[in-house]
């Protein structure tokens, strides 16, 4: 994270939770600034993992805590593929997600890159678009 966005970051969180009504806690932070630092959509036990190295004590329940007040204060947004673990997005702009079979790794693609035609009348609030099959990287190395 660049040196003057740790501070913009840390007055955005505590404002969220505030109004959230949680407090703002050193776990939230450690947490919030992990999904901030690296955005590649991790599920709750690869939060913990990376938590952990700065944060020993830190236990499973309190990163699904962490992670529970963070989407309530809409901080980060769950992302959910099939049947797969949840995930956690910090991106909290309008995006569709790319999921590829072959790498495993979740990708944010702009909406701009996805048009849907809908029928007359029909206002879109939110998206919450998924899609699947292979990155640039291992579509060229699949063939």
């Amino acid at each position: 994270m660049k040196p003057g966005c740790q501070t913009t970051t840390s007055n955005t969180l505590n404002a969220r939770l505030a109004t959230g009504g949680f407090r703002s806690t050193a776990q939230r932070q450690q947490v919030y600034e992990i999904l901030q630092a690296q955005r590649d959509h991790p599920t709750a036990e690869e939060v913990f993992i990376r938590a952990k190295r700065e944060m020993p004590d830190i236990s499973m329940a309190t990163v699904y805590n962490c992670l529970d007040a963070l989407v309530k204060c809409h901080l980060i947004r769950l992302v959910n593929l099939d049947r797969g673990a949840t995930r956690y997005c910090a991106n909290m702009e309008d995006h569709a997600h790319f999921y590829c079979n072959l790498c495993g790794r979740f990708f944010d693609i702009e909406p701009q890159a996805v048009t849907l035609a809908l029928p007359e009348g029909f206002q879109v609030t939110h998206t919450e678009l998924s899609m699947r099959g292979s990155c640039p990287e291992c579509g060229a190395n699949h063939k």
